[in-house]
């Protein structure tokens, strides 16, 4: 008889919880190697996918795409042994696990089977073994986990689960969850919002223009409804902003790439001048830890950049960006903002800053007021830098102008260190030979 392992959706960092399968890299039958990857799930951080520690045939995958799940739920189960020496790739038995992991998983054994699903629940929950997969394969995979009864409170995957439902008037016992011992998901209670839409209900004529279409807020876009929400409520934030001359901002980049070496970018001075200010005024490099009624000033500038991406908004981070030249500036906001174009930032490119650049004048507007990315202190925002009437020199001159605005935490200083950062930011734009002081 075959071995069945059941792999299960491993801990992929930084506090995630769930994710989302996004698409299935194995068909059941398959055969698949040693850390192999088998699944591309999407978390709220980052695209990723997933190797399977075991080599073997594929008997059940557990999930359709679309689907969410917690950290530790089956994903698939794979033969080993017997039926997967019977198929031509299959790795050797004495070499099934790798051992390699993801954070916190270790794949030197076999998970413990915790749940017995009942035929008829398991034909639901899980794909059924195909042709290349033999009866004995199948016989094992249909006996791979188990659903426990629970008599306790009603385990739901999140508070904001149970918001969900209370919000749209659903019992969540009488919801049966699709997680791992019945864990209710979020997807199960968006699924019963659906079901219940579906019901024919008297609907007053006025009211029926009103209905559109539900978009769940989930994965990254979730995630980033979550963190405005929590710097909203939590953080009293301010903005000031003030229009500069970045003539001679332009001039100096232009003279930089025309000099050799790798061009630099707009945002990489922009960046180099953040650093600077920030070690004038350090109230702004900060956190607010509230537990304690304390104000944390950190002793490096990890600085966050918006960037807009076919997923949706997010913030790569360029580590110890304090320490780094214009060049070294530029490199790493290329670097990073490929990777996020092809949404391939790892957890850790995405979290840890401590201050946040937001060039939106890409996007061809002036001026915004920027929501400051919680827990940090304050955002920088930049708007188009064009063409304007100005007074240069006491004369009406046409120069290149840029809006800057600032959004920063009242409860870490007041409005004459905010002013005075965004002061001196406009004036290295204005005249960049004032960085010449701090370099």
């Amino acid at each position: 008889m075959p071995q069945v392992l059941e792999f299960r959706l491993p801990d992929l960092g930084e506090g995630l919880t769930e994710a989302e399968i996004v698409r299935w890299l194995v068909e059941v039958g398959d055969v698949v190697a040693v850390d192999q990857p088998v699944v591309e799930v999407e978390t709220a951080k980052a695209m990723v996918e997933v190797p399977c520690p075991y080599g073997g045939v594929v008997t059940a995958r557990y999930g359709e795409e679309g689907t969410e799940l917690p950290v530790g739920s089956p994903l698939l189960t794979v033969a080993v042994g017997a039926a997967a020496a019977a198929a031509p790739q299959a790795a050797p038995a004495d070499a099934e696990s790798s051992g390699n992991v993801l954070v916190g998983y270790g794949t030197g054994a076999a998970v413990a089977r915790r749940r017995r699903i009942r035929p008829a629940a398991a034909a639901g929950s899980a794909t059924a073994a195909g042709s290349a997969g033999s009866v004995a394969v199948a016989e094992a995979a249909a006996a791979v986990a188990v659903a426990v009864e629970s008599d306790g409170p009603v385990p739901v995957i999140s508070p904001l689960v149970r918001r969900l439902a209370r919000e749209n008037g659903l019992d969540l016992r009488a919801l049966k969850g699709s997680g791992p011992d019945g864990l209710i998901l979020r997807s199960d209670v968006e699924g019963a919002i659906r079901g219940a839409a579906a019901v024919p209900t008297p609907v007053p004529a006025a009211a029926s223009a009103a209905v559109g279409e539900r978009v769940p807020l989930r994965g990254m876009r979730g995630a980033v409804a979550d963190k405005l929400s929590r710097s909203r409520t939590e953080i009293p934030d301010a903005t000031c902003w003030v229009d500069a001359d970045a003539t001679e901002l332009m001039a100096a980049r232009t003279s930089m790439n025309q000099a050799g070496g790798p061009p630099v970018s707009v945002i990489a001075l922009l960046a180099r001048i953040c650093t600077a200010a920030l070690a004038r005024f350090p109230e702004l490099n900060s956190t607010v830890d509230m537990a304690s009624r304390e104000i944390v000033r950190l002793p490096g500038v990890n600085l966050g950049f918006a960037a807009q991406t076919e997923r949706g908004l997010v913030v790569p981070v360029v580590r110890d960006a304090h320490a780094r030249n214009v060049d070294e500036l530029s490199a790493e906001f290329a670097r990073l903002t490929e990777s996020a174009r092809k949404g391939a930032l790892t957890p850790a490119e995405l979290t840890g800053g401590t201050f946040t650049l937001n060039n939106y004048g890409v996007f061809g507007v002036d001026g915004s007021t920027p929501i400051i990315n919680h827990p940090e202190a304050a955002m920088l925002g930049v708007g188009r830098i064009v063409p304007k009437p100005w007074v240069h020199e006491g004369e009406l001159a046409v120069r290149k102008v840029v809006q800057l605005s600032l959004t920063f935490d009242h409860r870490v200083c007041d409005g004459g260190t905010a002013g005075g950062f965004l002061r001196y930011v406009a004036d290295c734009v204005e005249r960049p030979a004032v960085l010449l002081r701090t370099l």
